[in-house]
Parts: structure tokens; C-alpha cells; sequence
């Protein structure tokens, strides 16, 4: 039986390192052991070699469950690429073609098999799974199983039944980039891990440089429009609310001289296929998309990722934003927003479509769950506290964060205290636990976020006075003075920062969170941001994003490569790179690009961006000291070695 000095020989050969990322080892000792697990891990640790490292060392086929059948192709051709032969099978391919991709993985003759979760319901995949020896189930962006995740997928609900219908179960992995707690009890309940090793990495992205800015629709578009514009040799994804919007930004960056393409639901496969293609090929620098664009993309050199309208939550703009900056090198991730994108996406859950695996009282139930995940989307707009430390908390963390670059802690906001409308609330919460008896098991019987609201602004609905006497209670009418929308930012930045908690169940209730007693403290004040900044300063800040991480304190400060300094920005990929080693860079990107486009495969699967910076530092001129960077195995040696080697030497002579 294969273990983990194995697998370490196996990452050296295959993948050209020397040493396991955190996370990785525990998760593959156990996957190599016999033993189900669980990995969550953020974007760019390395989630996927988890199973490939276990699949060329177990014996059996390793079936891989991805949800995007477009992906398939980028990532069997970057297994292929490090020396191990996989397959995938997908809708977009002919019957002879999945044909001759099944049998070749029934016979033994590759190591990995990549599917969507929709075909494990198939009776040809059935058939196929009870013959062939697999060893290993790996399940790509498993929170999908999940209610309580972002991008829950009915068909995911398939995957515990399909493991059961197994004649011989195999080894069990689950992996995620974005998993609560509570998501986290879902994939083990719902798949039927076994008794897994349970690996979750810090969610800290410390080369991401975190900011919020809230802005009118067109001061976000001119922020968009300076910064692409001074960025414009680096790949970036820009992330907008609805189909038209793309569709208009797009054009926008277009017509002012920008490299960008467009991609969207509603776009016809071909277009949508070409317009990924030319993104993660280079030969576009900028995708605009809806968040139909990304799920599991690998191109590893995004310098920036910018969301033109706020998401629906946490999960999904960490996934999201998490696209920057796999390759480990200093990038940004903006978010800009405005009251007007809550409203859009409130309206986007409460029209969300019906699906036939979920009852109308379990739909519903869905659409509550995402109310919530959008409360903690808000409170990350207007939190004043670290960025990072935000991120990391939401998703349970209770360590030190220290901020390794965010606007926050750069003090680019002005804050407004709303110690009174907090405390109100609180009160309001203890005046609604006591009128209303608890439940028949002995709970507490809350309320819901929008009926505190109509409480404290002192509503004159029927309801009121009609159920329960809630015009009695002593806060009733408190804030009449307040504007419902000030009432409710304040709950929802309590819910975000411990005051208060929303009660799991069918309906979601309000009720005290770990830090409620503190409201009631003599010294207790609570700040939220102010909701308007200085005038231009959305569109002044764009241009400034230098220094390590790209962060200039203040509005306009510093020139920083930017828009407005009349130079050319240096690509935060070269970024450290220094003379001479700067020049090589560019000389060995030019020719991953040649070489990507001679083999038809996207350039980051030759060699990423900061391989290429390991060959500057260390100007291998030999296939021994090739080797020796980080990121060159074996077999990539064989494919490109004697080409970059050769333009290293003739640079250095």
C-alpha cells in the first residue's frame, strides 16, 4: 500500500514540488490509508491535488464529480500535461466519444475519470460504475450539496444515493473552497462520508488585497473603465449582477481601447465556449461575466477581480474573488455597490425558480436560508473592521487575522455611530422574547428581521395591533424617526458582528447572539460605515493600486503605476522581479505563449506565472537544475525543457 513518502515522490515527479501545501498532507495520508475525507480549503491551496496525487498511487480509477462540464477539457489537458492520462465524459461530447472514454477507463488504461453529478443518475453510467474497479470518488465544489451553500445544485442531493448503489464502495473525498460550519455537517450527512479526516486550511488569502467601495451606478462604471485601462496587460474578471449589464460594460471597455469579451447564461454554447476560451488562452485580457463564469477555473495569473454589483453572499464572493491570484503573487479584489444591488438581489431569491427535487415548503425554506447568507453579504459592505478578519470569522475562524492589505484597516471610510439604533434593537428582541410564549419543545418563539423593523418604526399594519399586541411592547415605535432601510442595516450588521442570530428552521428568526449582553454595557458603541463617500473619489482611487499589494492610503495618494501617472503599469506578476530578472520574465511569458498557442492549450497549464518567476531567480541552463524550480516535474521537463532552457541560456550569455 502506497503512503505519504509516496506520495511526496509523486509530487515531485508529477508536479515539480518539493513539499505539500497546508492541508494537503493529512488529507492524502487518509485518502491513501482507505479513509473518507473532507478538505476545505481556499482557492489556489490546492484542492485537486488531493485526489490526482491518491489517483496515480491507488489501484482503481479515480471519478471525479465537477459541476462544469466546460471545465472538463482544461483540466484533463492539465493532468495530461504533468504525465497522468485522464478522461472526462460530457454532454458536449458524441456517443462514440463517451464511449471510447468509458471503456478506455473501464479497461484501466487512465487513472483519472471526470463526470457532472447529472450523468450519475444514467443507467449507462450505472452500468459502467458497477463493472468498473474504482478506487477513488473524489467530489469537486462539494458544498453544492449543501441548502445552505451559495451554489446548491439539486443533482448534488444524487451523489450519497449514487455511493450507495455501488457494489463496492470506494474511498470517499470531498472538496470545497467555501464551507461554514454548518455547510460542512451537510456534505458529511448528505454524501455519507464515513467516519473522514476533516481538513479545513486557514480561509486567510494573504496576497489578496481586499476593498469595498460603495458607488453610484456610473461612478462604478468609471472606476471600471480607469482602472482596466491602467491595468490593461493583466487578466482580470469583472463580475456583474444581470446579462444586460455585462453585455453594456463589455462593449464599454471595448470601444475605449480594453481587450475584453462577454459571457453570460444567455449566450449560445458556442459563444460562451469561445469567449472562455480566448480568456484563459491570453488572448483577451478581460472577461466580464454574470456568475455563470469561473467555477473551477485554473488559469492561475488573474490580477484582479472586480464585482460591479454586490453578490448574494459571503460564500459566493469569496469563491469569486478567490479567482485572483491562484498562483500565490499580489492582486485586488474590488467590490463596488449601492443600495439598489441588495434590492436586485433580494428580488433574484424571491423569483428564484422551483426545482423538482425540493417540495414548495422546502423551496421556501431555501429562499429564507439565502435572506440570511445575504444579511452577511451586507454586513461586509459596511463593516468597518478588517476585511480579511471579516472573511475569516464568517467562516468560523477564531484566531488573529492579521490584515495583509485591505481598505479598511487603510482607513479609506468615514464612520457613522449608530449605538442608539443598536441598542434599540436588542431591546426590541428581549420585548418580542418576552410577549411570545416559546414553541411546544421549548424554544423561543422570535420574530423575523422585517417585523423588528416594523416594531421599532412603529408600523400601523393590522398585524400590530392585531397579533400578539406587539404594539405594547415597550420599543414599539422607539425609532419612528428612522428609515426602515437604517433600521435594517443596523440588524444586519449586528447579525454579521455576534449581537444577534438568526435561529435555524423553516422561518428565520432573530434572537441574541454570543455578544448580546454587551448592548446593554455603559461603554457599548457600535459604528457602521457612512453610506456616501467624497465625491469623485471612487473614480480617483481606481488609478492607484501600487506597492506591495497595490494599496495607497487615502483617496488619491501616490501615483502607483496607475491611470493617472502617465506610465505604463509593470504587471503585478513581475512585481519584486528586478532589471535583467524583469526583461527574462517577459521573455520566458512570450514564449509559454508561443508554445501554448503551437499545442492549443491555455498558457498557464505550460507553466504559471510564478514557475516563471522561479526560472528568473534561479536561470537553470541545465535539465538538472530545470528541475529544480518549482513546478517543473518530469514530464514537463520532457515536453518543454530544452525551449526554455535554451532561451534562459541564450539570455544569459
Amino acid at each position: 500500500m502506497a503512503d505519504i513518502n509516496d506520495a511526496r515522490a509523486a509530487l515531485k515527479r508529477y508536479f515539480g514540488y518539493d513539499e505539500f501545501r497546508p492541508g494537503q498532507e493529512p488529507l492524502i495520508g487518509a485518502i491513501l490509508a482507505g479513509r473518507d475525507a473532507l478538505g476545505v480549503m481556499p482557492t489556489g491551496a490546492g484542492k485537486s491535488i488531493c485526489y490526482q496525487i491518491p489517483a496515480v498511487l491507488l489501484d482503481g480509477l479515480t471519478v471525479v464529480i465537477s459541476p462544469l462540464v466546460s471545465l472538463m477539457a482544461d483540466q484533463v489537458a492539465g493532468l495530461e500535461d504533468n504525465g497522468i492520462h485522464a478522461v472526462y465524459v460530457n454532454s458536449t461530447q458524441s456517443p462514440e466519444e463517451q464511449s471510447a472514454a468509458l471503456a478506455e477507463a473501464k479497461q484501466g488504461l487512465c487513472r483519472v475519470l471526470y463526470v457532472a453529478p447529472e450523468r450519475l443518475d444514467t443507467a449507462r453510467f450505472a452500468d459502467f460504475a458497477a463493472h468498473a474497479n474504482i478506487g477513488l470518488l473524489a467530489i469537486d465544489e462539494a458544498h453544492c450539496v449543501s441548502q445552505w451553500g451559495q451554489d446548491f445544485r439539486p443533482a448534488y442531493l444524487g451523489i450519497g444515493e449514487f455511493i450507495a448503489r455501488m457494489p463496492r464502495r470506494p474511498v470517499v473525498a470531498a472538496f470545497t473552497a467555501t464551507a461554514t460550519e454548518r455547510v460542512r455537517e451537510d456534505i458529511v450527512r448528505l454524501v455519507g462520508l464515513n467516519n473522514p479526516q476533516i481538513s479545513v486550511t486557514g480561509f486567510d488569502r494573504t496576497n489578496l488585497y481586499f476593498d469595498v467601495i460603495k458607488a453610484t451606478p456610473t461612478a462604478k462604471r468609471q472606476w471600471i473603465e480607469r482602472y482596466v485601462a491602467a491595468h490593461g496587460e493583466e487578466s482580470g474578471i469583472i463580475y456583474c449582477a444581470t446579462r444586460r449589464e455585462t453585455e453594456a460594460l463589455a462593449d464599454d471597455l471595448n470601444a475605449r481601447g480594453a481587450s475584453a469579451v462577454c459571457y453570460h447564461a444567455g449566450l449560445p454554447p458556442e459563444e460562451r465556449s469561445r469567449a472562455q476560451r480566448a480568456f484563459v488562452n491570453d488572448e483577451v485580457h478581460v472577461v466580464v461575466a454574470t456568475n455563470a463564469f469561473g467555477m473551477g477555473i485554473d488559469k492561475s495569473n488573474v490580477r484582479y477581480v472586480i464585482h460591479h454589483n454586490m453578490p448574494d453572499s459571503i460564500e459566493a464572493y469569496y469563491q469569486e474573488a478567490g479567482r485572483a491570484g491562484r498562483d500565490g503573487l499580489p492582486s485586488r479584489c474590488t467590490l463596488l455597490w449601492c443600495d439598489a444591488d441588495i434590492m436586485t438581489r433580494r428580488r433574484f431569491i424571491d423569483n428564484e425558480s422551483e426545482n423538482d427535487r425540493l417540495s414548495a415548503e422546502d423551496a421556501e425554506a431555501v429562499r429564507a436560508r439565502r435572506r440570511v447568507l445575504l444579511d452577511g453579504m451586507t454586513g461586509y459592505c459596511r463593516t468597518t473592521e478588517c476585511l480579511h478578519r471579516y472573511i475569516t470569522a464568517y467562516f468560523g475562524e477564531t484566531g488573529e487575522t492579521v490584515c495583509s492589505g485591505c481598505s479598511n484597516c487603510d482607513g479609506e471610510f468615514e464612520t457613522v455611530d449608530v449605538t442608539d439604533i443598536a441598542r434599540a434593537v436588542s431591546e426590541c428582541v428581549h420585548d418580542i422574547l418576552t410577549l411570545l410564549e416559546p414553541n411546544r419543545d421549548g424554544s423561543p418563539r422570535g420574530l423575523g428581521a422585517a417585523k423588528i423593523v416594523q416594531i421599532l418604526r412603529g408600523s400601523d399594519s393590522q398585524e400590530m395591533h392585531d397579533w400578539r399586541h406587539l404594539d405594547s411592547a415597550p420599543t414599539y415605535g422607539r425609532l419612528k424617526n428612522r428609515t426602515a432601510a437604517q433600521v435594517r442595516d443596523v440588524i444586519s450588521q449586528m447579525i454579521a458582528d455576534g449581537y444577534l442570530v438568526v435561529a435555524d428552521g423553516r422561518f428565520p428568526i432573530v434572537l441574541f447572539g454570543p455578544r448580546a449582553v454587551e448592548t446593554v454595557a455603559p461603554d457599548f458603541r457600535m459604528t457602521i460605515k457612512r453610506l456616501e463617500r467624497p465625491a469623485g473619489s471612487a473614480a480617483r482611487s481606481a488609478g492607484v493600486y501600487g506597492g506591495a499589494y497595490g494599496a495607497s492610503g487615502g483617496d488619491g495618494g501616490g501615483d502607483g503605476g496607475g491611470a493617472g501617472s502617465g506610465g505604463r503599469a509593470r504587471s503585478a506578476a513581475a512585481s519584486g522581479l528586478e532589471g535583467s530578472d524583469a526583461e527574462l520574465f517577459d521573455r520566458l511569458r512570450e514564449l509559454r505563449l508561443e508554445i501554448a498557442r503551437e499545442i492549443g492549450k491555455p498558457p498557464y497549464i505550460v507553466f504559471s506565472d510564478k514557475t516563471l518567476r522561479g526560472m528568473c531567480e534561479l536561470r537553470p541552463t541545465s535539465a538538472d537544475e530545470f528541475l529544480e524550480v518549482n513546478g517543473v516535474g518530469q514530464h514537463k521537463l520532457e515536453l518543454y525543457g530544452d525551449r526554455f532552457i535554451a532561451a534562459i541560456r541564450d539570455f544569459v550569455e
